[in-house]
């Protein structure tokens, strides 16, 4: 995902101070870089979970080394990141990969049942 593709359809920061997602569904945005072992390691949990709720929340990948822009408004500073967007309220962020398990936990939580 691009800078100006996250303006359009997920938030545009240039012409708002208040958040306000602009997507029709819940989203997941992992912040990664190519070089970064734990980023390839949650890369096809990633795929999986992508599948899985297919249709129900749109999973998006962002390189912290191509978008330094994206990466700091949202202040990255550890990467894998994981931003958690609801439909309503407020987006949250979880830094390093998660287990399987725990993403789907996370997912369930914060995006399918918020």
């Amino acid at each position: 995902m691009t800078t100006e593709l996250f303006k359009q359809t997920i938030f545009n920061y240039e012409n708002n101070q208040e958040w306000k997602f602009e997507g029709d569904r819940p989203a997941l945005i992992d912040f990664y870089a190519d070089w970064c072992a734990p980023c390839k390691m949650i890369a096809p949990i990633l795929e999986e979970l992508s599948e899985k709720y297919d249709g129900k929340i749109d999973i998006y990948k962002v390189n912290t080394e191509q978008e330094q822009e994206l990466s700091s408004v949202f202040g990255i500073q550890s990467i894998p990141s994981l931003l958690f967007i609801p439909k309503e309220g407020m987006p949250k962020m979880q830094a390093g990969a998660m287990a399987k398990q725990a993403l789907e936990q996370a997912i369930e939580n914060e995006l399918i049942n918020a």
